[in-house]
Parts: structure tokens; C-alpha cells; sequence
């Protein structure tokens, strides 16, 4: 993730109900997390050089309450807010997964996504994750769905 990207990243809104996949209040201290190589954060770019989302992979991709023990690879990926529902979400999340795949050879891959976004959960379940675990937030009362799936190879 470059700095440029970071920043951008950091000022995208999302309106309501999506809004909770905001990345905070202070986007020069959220790019700043963004893009330090301690955090497993990637930015994805179209092929004329926008950029069109970021992903993430570890322990960045969890949600506080959810139960993660099991062996697999987590993954997060945000959209720009203009370009979602636009059905290009097949595209994108196929694009991380074969990053995924190609970089870290992971066991599984796991999601986590929000228990109201339909879209993305559809989007998931198309890609072959299937729902293992429901949980609430400890850190916002939200109640999210945890998704896993073998790996490509």
C-alpha cells in the first residue's frame, strides 16, 4: 500500500447502513496504519491505474469476538464506495483470492463480513465461502457472519 493510495483510502465514505466499514475519524493516522509493512494492507488498481479497492490479510481482517482459531488465512477487502453495487465485486474479491493463493499457499481462506450486507454475503457464497460462525462484536454490538473456504490449488 503507497502513501497515495492510503490516503485516499482513509477519506472513502460509505452511506448507511455501509457506513460501519468506514475506516475512521483521523485519515492521516489511518493511512499512516495503512500503509506500514507491519499491516498486512494492499491496494487494487484497474487496469488504467485507478484505484478500485484495498485488501488485507491476518490478523487485520478480524472482527474483536469472532472465533479465528481455526487454520486459515483471513482476508478483508473494501471497495471504493462509487463503484459498489455496480457487479464488479466478482472481479475484485477474484483478484485478491488469487493474490491469496499465489503469495501465502494458505490451508483456507476465511472472511468475515457484516450480518446485514446481503450483497457481500451472496458475493462470498458464490465464490465458494461458506457461513460457519455468527457472532457479536465485542467492539460494536454489530453481528457478523465468519466464511471459509479451501484454497485454490
Amino acid at each position: 500500500m503507497d502513501r497515495d493510495a492510503a490516503l485516499a483510502i482513509a477519506r472513502w465514505q460509505y452511506p448507511p447502513p455501509y457506513s460501519v466499514y468506514g475506516l475512521g475519524d483521523d485519515p492521516l493516522a489511518t493511512a499512516l496504519f495503512l500503509c506500514d509493512i507491519e499491516h498486512g494492507y494492499y491496494q487494487l488498481r484497474d487496469a488504467d491505474g485507478a484505484l478500485v479497492a484495498f485488501c488485507c490479510f491476518g490478523a487485520d481482517a478480524q472482527v474483536p469476538g469472532g472465533d479465528y482459531r481455526a487454520l486459515a488465512l483471513d482476508l478483508g477487502i473494501g471497495v471504493r464506495p462509487d463503484l459498489t453495487g455496480h457487479g464488479q465485486g466478482m472481479r475484485y474479491l477474484g483478484a485478491v483470492l488469487a493474490f491469496a493463493d499465489e503469495h501465502f499457499h494458505p490451508p483456507a481462506l476465511r472472511l468475515t463480513v457484516a450480518a446485514f450486507n446481503q450483497r457481500a454475503y451472496r458475493l462470498y457464497h458464490r465464490a465458494g465461502f461458506r457461513a460457519i460462525q455468527r457472532f457479536r462484536s465485542t467492539y460494536s454490538e454489530q453481528e457478523f457472519i465468519v466464511m471459509l473456504r479451501a484454497a485454490s490449488r
